[in-house]
């Protein structure tokens, strides 16, 4: 590259992971969307993230050279000891949610658990991680079709089937293969910030964040294309005005609806409540306002509709068990 080419970092200096490996398992009969979420998502080369970007491994169960959905053939990084360098360990859907899980990978990623790695499963990877006892007295997630199969095999844990993905700090899990995705751009804005995440969700051509609560399964969306044109425009609206009041009455009348029949599209469309979206967005635009400005609580309470500092500090403890300060000084330089 010649010198006079400049690469902007979007990673904040002295935002750095302790340990950014990142290792996928891959297996016989290896499910090959959710592995290429794990690949795209942390295993690409991003020279614009700065070197203490994450760094890349994929890990076999099984030995010799792997099958994968799709007629695929491939042959990998190493065997399970690569678990042992791990920051974080991505299981891709499992080969079946009735396939037993072999001792020696549950052992495995006990060990590495114990160790500080975290570890994220998706889709049907649940499964593997229930083998563990790891999520034992936790809340999970997986696909809505599992999600009985799931709470009747292991009733230890606390399955909820209506999310995206749930975060349990050292042990998520996410809901049917796109949800992985949804869960790896949350880990990225976790572990880098909202700037980081957004790159790679423009990369990907998708959105860079939906809240992990929203309802993974949506019977049917927007039922008609003119009432998705107008929810459109009320989103458009919505962003643009975060620092504004709203009630049901006033968002009905601007989607040109009765209110209950604006509530009914409303969570059809999103999985949520009003109150519950407008919160998510507020939440959303008060992090991207702590990593990426100067300004007070208080200044950003009012641009982003919270009204005072005291209630932005008290839904940013309930939601995200910090306040406003200590996030910013997560992605703020060491020097400044």
């Amino acid at each position: 590259m010649p010198d006079s080419v400049k690469i902007m970092t979007i990673v904040p200096p002295g935002v750095a992971l302790k340990n950014p490996l990142v290792v996928a398992l891959a297996y016989d009969g290896l499910c090959t969307f959710e592995f290429g979420v794990a690949v795209e998502v942390f295993g690409l080369a991003r020279p614009e993230m700065g070197e203490d970007w994450y760094r890349f491994a994929v890990a076999s169960i099984d030995k010799g050279e792997l099958r994968a959905t799709g007629g695929i053939r491939l042959a990998v990084d190493g065997g399970l000891e690569l678990l042992e360098k791990a920051g974080t360990i991505v299981v891709p859907g499992w080969r079946g949610a009735d396939a037993p899980v072999p001792h020696e990978l549950c052992e495995a990623l006990i060990a590495a658990h114990q160790r500080g790695a975290r570890i994220m499963s998706i889709c049907s990877g649940v499964f593997v991680l229930a083998a563990t006892g790891l999520l034992d007295n936790r809340q999970a997630t997986t696909h809505w079709r599992y999600t009985d199969q799931l709470q009747q095999r292991y009733p230890a844990i606390r399955v909820t089937p209506d999310v995206l993905y749930i975060d349990n700090g050292s042990v998520l899990t996410s809901a049917g293969s796109a949800a992985g995705l949804d869960l790896a751009l949350h880990l990225v804005r976790r572990d880098y910030g909202s700037a980081a995440a957004n790159s790679v969700a423009r990369r990907l051509v998708i959105p860079p964040h939906r809240d992990g609560g929203q309802a993974q399964f949506i019977e049917q969306a927007v039922p008609k294309a003119y009432e998705s044109h107008r929810l459109g425009q009320l989103f458009d609206h919505l962003h643009a005005t975060l620092s504004e009041n709203h009630s049901v009455a006033s968002l009905a009348k601007f989607a040109g609806m009765s209110p209950r029949t604006f509530l009914r599209r409303f969570a059809s469309a999103t999985g949520s409540t009003p109150a519950r979206w407008l919160l998510s967005a507020r939440l959303i635009r008060c992090r991207d306002l702590l990593e990426n400005t100067t300004w007070s609580v208080e200044k950003i309470a009012e641009q982003t509709g919270f009204g005072s500092a005291s209630t932005l500090r008290h839904h940013f403890r309930t939601q995200l068990a910090t306040t406003p300060a200590a996030y910013r000084k997560t992605f703020t330089p060491p020097d400044e």
